[in-house]
């Protein structure tokens, strides 16, 4: 060996020599290599001069097999010490050895494994390991209200224990410590990366009137009942359902008040960016009445896309004081694009019934006005010959009648026409 090499192990040695073995406080959580498996435990490097072991019963299949092998790597929890022995748990399971360390996972905060027997009054009862009965409340058995006790029954969970009374006989579980433990884990590790704009993706966990609760995995937020889609969205349950996954954006990070919002419409396409090309001024369309103003009805063309009928458009020209006197939310309406503003997201309806009966009106006082200027060359003067050529014309209409006056007093036709016309 070398005089290098002498040096070089010579220091390993030492260093090994004077390690200081770890100091651990009951229930404190690591992450250890296994260095080998025994028969009776697991022993695990914890990085100091004593070893820690593991029950072997706690890595047993239900085939009996072993599910782990050396050099891997296992979180778990210190339970006590003794003669530099250091005693680990994964998770309390079931076993007479498990029951003896229910003061200490107590003690510790150590998780242990429970199953939910039956509902009683107030929450649930859950056996323990060594058979040992607990308390559960509801309120403690989840982040959320409890809906259907039935639907929890038979299974298997992890809880904290709260209280440990009277040597085992009253003890009180908490699965929502955990949980809301987690949950302070996992929001601490996304404030360092979430930022408004990403797209993240969630579960649906309620639904109310306002809009969804939405959890991303550590943090719960609201999605707003307007950003579900980019139309108006009448019934929330015909879009999202409770446990559904969605994509989301998020809207809104209020870290020091907890308030969190997202989007799911900015996922979608824009469909104001294809509108002036499926909506062109002068085309006609079918709608469906979305709502109605003071000031008119919107009319829905498309998911989204909203267009305005305006008050006075309504009557065809009588006055009324408002739109629901001649038209309904949920009526299909024929209509026609008037004006389109792409910037502003504006669509200036007309109904098609009244934009054809003013076209049909254009026309008719066109051809009056031709008439009457053509009659009037033709009578030079005559009065008589002019009424009465007028009235044979209109073939005895009362609308046509009035037009033919109005018409007659707008080109300044003498008053005698006009009596001719209505006598």
């Amino acid at each position: 060996m070398s005089d290098s090499d002498f040096e070089k192990s010579f220091a390993e040695m030492f260093d090994e020599g004077s390690a200081i073995p770890v100091a651990f406080e009951p229930g404190q959580e690591v992450e250890a290599r296994v260095i080998r498996i025994g028969a009776a435990h697991v022993f695990i490097d914890i990085g100091g001069k004593s070893e820690g072991y593991i029950a072997r019963e706690e890595f047993i299949d239900r085939d009996g097999a072993v599910t782990i092998k050396e050099g891997d790597t296992v979180k778990a929890y210190f339970l006590s010490a003794a003669h530099s022995e250091m005693l680990f748990t994964t998770r309390l399971g079931a076993g007479a050895a498990a029951r003896a360390h229910l003061e200490k996972a107590f003690a510790g905060g150590i998780p242990v494994e429970g199953v939910v027997e039956k509902e009683i009054k107030g929450g649930f009862e859950v056996k323990l390991p060594g058979l040992v009965r607990a308390f559960c409340p509801y309120s403690q058995l989840d982040l959320r209200r409890i809906e259907d006790g039935e639907a929890w029954l038979g299974r298997n969970l992890s809880f904290a224990i709260s209280l440990y009374e009277e040597d085992g006989r009253n003890i009180i579980v908490s699965r929502r410590r955990l949980l809301e433990a987690e949950q302070q884990k996992l929001k601490a590790q996304l404030r360092e990366t979430l930022k408004v704009g990403d797209i993240v993706t969630g579960t649906v966990t309620s639904l109310r009137d306002f809009g969804a609760f939405v959890d991303i995995g550590g943090l719960e937020g609201l999605l707003p009942v307007s950003e579900i889609g980019w139309g108006h969205v009448e019934d929330i349950g015909s879009r999202l359902e409770v446990g559904q996954q969605v994509e989301l954006a998020v809207l809104k990070l209020d870290w020091d008040n907890d308030r969190f919002s997202f989007s799911l419409k900015q996922t979608m396409p824009d469909p104001w960016l294809k509108a002036a090309g499926a909506f062109p001024e002068g085309s006609t369309h079918t709608g469906r009445v979305a709502r109605l103003t003071s000031f008119g009805a919107f009319v829905t063309l498309s998911e989204g896309v909203d267009g305005l009928i305006h008050i006075g458009a309504l009557a065809g020209g009588r006055r009324i004081n408002h739109p629901r006197e001649v038209i309904s939310e949920g009526d299909s309406v024929e209509v026609r694009i008037e004006a389109f503003d792409p910037e502003r997201k504006r669509i200036s309806l007309a109904l098609a019934s009244a934009v054809k009966e003013a076209e049909a009106e254009g026309a008719e006082r066109e051809k009056v006005r031709d008439y009457i200027k053509s009659s009037e060359r033709k009578t030079s003067g005559s009065m008589g010959t002019l009424g009465d050529l007028l009235k044979a014309e209109l073939s005895g209409s009362p609308a046509q009648t009035k037009l033919m006056c109005r018409e007659a007093n707008a080109l300044g036709v003498p008053s005698g026409y006009k009596k001719k016309l209505s006598d």
